[in-house]
């Protein structure tokens, strides 16, 4: 998944929908929000550059700055790069504290849904991360699962039938034992 394509969608979404500008309240100063908006975008440059732990830092400072209308993007992005590092279990944390967020944002809980579903993948919940992959594509339905997720189908059980009539083996042994006996009769 190209993470800079998805933040620029996030973003552009968020500012064309108006979300930033009414979802900022009178604690945030501009600065604040500013500075969490431009760790955000280190995070996703980096994690796009492959320094998952250092776009992982980026995105806890991010955090840290407590500026609301950014949380879900912020935890969206971070549930991605901590699947690529194998942090499955935060990662779900991570998703979900994404998706625990209200408002109209259809994008970042697409991209949520589909970490979310990543993450699952991994631990082997497969029903799990079917689920979550299509609550992303309903979303988004450019987002599809990987294309190595398989969901592992459980062979039922059948008894094996010989294609032969019960006659055909039995009379092969016959066979068998009639000449076996013939071979040792002529030994004799």
């Amino acid at each position: 998944m190209n993470f800079r394509f998805v933040t620029v969608c996030i973003i552009a979404l968020l500012f064309v929908a108006g979300a930033v500008s009414a979802a900022v309240s009178s604690a945030e100063s501009s600065a604040e929000l500013q500075s969490a908006g431009a760790l955000y975008s280190k995070s996703v440059d980096l994690a796009n550059d492959g320094k998952y732990t250092e776009a992982l830092q980026a995105a806890d400072q991010a955090l840290a700055l407590n500026v609301t209308s950014l949380v879900p993007v912020i935890q969206a992005n971070r549930a991605g790069i901590l699947t690529v590092v194998g942090r499955y279990d935060e990662a779900l944390t991570a998703a979900d504290a994404a998706l625990a967020s209200d408002g109209n944002l259809t994008t970042t809980h697409s991209i949520a849904w589909y970490n979310k579903g990543d993450a699952l993948r991994h631990l082997g919940r497969a029903a799990e991360a079917k689920a979550a992959f299509a609550q992303a594509q309903a979303l988004d339905p450019t987002l599809t699962p990987p294309k190595d997720f398989v969901v592992a189908v459980t062979p039922v059980p059948t008894t094996a039938k010989s294609p032969l009539p019960w006659i055909v083996p039995a009379g092969a042994l016959a066979l068998v034992f009639i000449v076996g006996c013939g071979y040792y009769r002529s030994k004799r």
